[in-house]
């Protein structure tokens, strides 16, 4: 008896010291921690400072009923401030160091690109949500396997764009300018609208840079004046396009002056002023404001009526929501694996906005809606 009490307890000890190994990363009995890497300084701290706040009161309200299938959740978020090398540096730390489950709210084209097919498409961590519309992060995972770990649940630069060019085609102007920040962001845009305008059997008439973070247009704007043109569209962040804005009616010129969602219509208003007024810009949001919808009448509600409501905070929340759902319906015995399979069978209307995914896409919404800022720097949809 002895002998078998001795064996039994072996049998114990065994099981009990393997079961750490059996475990996910990121996953106890009682909580789950993810990871995110966004601008908290530099020239898109304001859009990283919303996502990081609106993500991380949504989890709060989570866990205030009890959590996912009985797990709190965590956020760990660090500052990458804009910077694509610095945005891979903080995801090894995440993955290595706070051992998240998987990443989510990441911003930028470039910085997304850097991390999913340098370190968490090898290293197989899913990436949940983020502010890119870049197509190279939307092809079939058989077209690049990182994708595989990659679920984006907004409209591609190549949407907007579309939506761009018919609104142009439709007002009948033919000489459009593209003023486009050179990194993946501005280059998908270029692309997008270039795609939409020869459609209509339309080109730029002339297209210049600027360079990522930096402000510095001097030849952009000798460029654009030079081609006098009926339109300016800005694949840029909110510095540089009200840099241009400024200088071309300096220069007496007033073209129709639209720019893409990533633009950040708060801050823009903030640089210009009344100066914004008449500034077109897509989104690929439900207009936050509009209390009729359901998602956004649950935006409002976890917000508050004292927070500023904006395009930028209710797809930080819509980021949130499509995690949380995802990480519920995996279930109890959650891994990266059941995360990844359960979101590839995702077809779900969040009560007004939808997103869908599949095996063979990544690409989880193509809703875009035109807005224009009016009197006062309210948006006008």
């Amino acid at each position: 008896m002895k002998a078998i009490r001795l064996l039994l307890a072996a049998c114990l000890f065994g099981t009990a010291a393997i079961q750490p190994s059996l475990a996910e990363t990121g996953v106890t009995d009682t909580t789950i921690t993810l990871g995110m890497s966004v601008p908290l300084t530099g020239p898109a701290s304001g859009h990283g400072q919303e996502l990081k706040n609106v993500i991380s009161t949504y989890f709060d309200q989570v866990n205030k009923n009890g959590g996912v299938n009985g797990r709190k959740l965590q956020l760990a978020a660090l500052d990458d401030g804009y910077e694509a090398e610095k945005a891979v540096a903080n995801t090894k730390t995440l993955i290595e160091t706070n051992k998240v489950f998987a990443l989510i709210g990441y911003y930028g084209s470039t910085s997304m690109t850097e991390v999913m097919n340098k370190v968490s498409g090898p290293a197989r961590v899913p990436m949940l949500g983020g502010i890119s519309g870049a197509m190279s992060l939307r092809q079939p995972p058989a077209g690049n396997p990182n994708n595989r770990y990659l679920f984006i649940q907004r409209a591609s630069y190549a949407d907007e764009a579309e939506a761009i060019g018919i609104q142009l085609a439709t007002l009948g102007l033919k000489n459009i300018a593209v003023f486009y920040q050179n990194d993946g962001f501005g280059k998908a845009g270029l692309e997008g609208l270039t795609s939409a305008l020869k459609k209509h059997n339309l080109t730029p008439s002339t297209t210049a840079t600027v360079e990522r973070n930096s402000e510095d247009i001097g030849k952009a704007v000798e460029a654009i004046t030079k081609a006098n043109p009926q339109a300016v569209v800005m694949v840029t962040l909110y510095k540089p396009a009200a840099a241009m804005v400024k200088a071309l009616r300096k220069a007496n010129q007033s073209p129709m002056f639209m720019t893409l969602s990533p633009v950040g219509p708060d801050q823009l208003t903030q640089e210009l002023g009344n100066d914004a007024r008449g500034i077109g810009i897509s989104q690929v949001m439900p207009y936050p404001w509009n209390d009729t919808i359901a998602i956004v009448k649950e935006y409002q509600h976890l917000v508050g009526k004292q927070a500023p409501h904006s395009y930028m905070s209710i797809e930080g929340f819509m980021i949130a929501k499509m995690a949380v759902e995802g990480i519920r319906k995996a279930g109890k015995e959650l891994t990266r694996d059941k995360l990844v399979s359960t979101l590839e069978g995702m077809n779900q209307d969040f009560g007004g906005y939808r997103i869908s995914f599949s095996p063979n896409n990544r690409a989880g919404s193509q809703y875009v809606q035109l807005t224009v800022i009016g009197a006062g720097g309210k948006l006008i949809k």
